[in-house]
């Protein structure tokens, strides 16, 4: 079942460009509007404005989980120097419950992807125990493997993507 799961996020290279490779052992739900979000699918920015439902479907209520959201693709994917750009971070969220019921670290900001398509990553880590996570000191350059050393949260337990690009006229219609 793991290696099914990781599949997606392999030839997505969010392993790789943002993560490494890990064993999915907590399920998760993030939807937007109540539309699921599911790898490599596209969502449209003006669909993403308000920060997600982020339910974690598995731990329990003793067990704390750290929300990171990040675009590695800044300014764009071809040439994207800037990666990766930080768009929320929730930390304390208990087992079973979602990201409303944990601390929200880095405000939500909504993604804005100027040129090509841009992957959106939710990864989600288990913490140790509750209020060890401190926030980066930018949103900018973030870079999430060094976010979870930092923080001790060790592998991602779960990890979902999506893809947006900037709307045009034309693709609102």
């Amino acid at each position: 079942m793991a290696a099914r799961m990781l599949e997606p996020l392999a030839v997505g290279r969010v392993i790789g460009d943002v993560i490494e490779s890990f064993t999915p052992s907590i399920k998760k739900s993030v939807t937007y509007n109540n539309k699921q979000v599911c790898n490599g699918h596209e969502l449209f920015p003006s669909t993403v404005v308000s920060k997600p439902r982020v339910e974690i479907q598995g731990g329990d209520m003793r067990s704390f989980f750290t929300l990171v959201m990040t675009d590695p693709d800044v300014p764009g994917p071809s040439d994207p120097y800037l990666r990766e750009h930080l768009h929320w971070i929730v930390t304390d969220i208990p087992g079973t419950t979602d990201a409303t019921f944990g601390r929200e670290l880095v405000s939500y900001e909504i993604p804005r992807p100027n040129i090509g398509i841009h992957r959106f990553v939710f990864v989600l880590f288990k913490q140790t125990r509750r209020q060890t996570v401190n926030p980066p000191s930018s949103r900018d350059h973030f870079n999430t493997r060094a976010f979870a050393a930092e923080n001790d949260l060790g592998l991602p337990v779960a990890a979902v993507y999506f893809n947006a690009q900037r709307e045009t006229a034309a693709r609102r219609r």
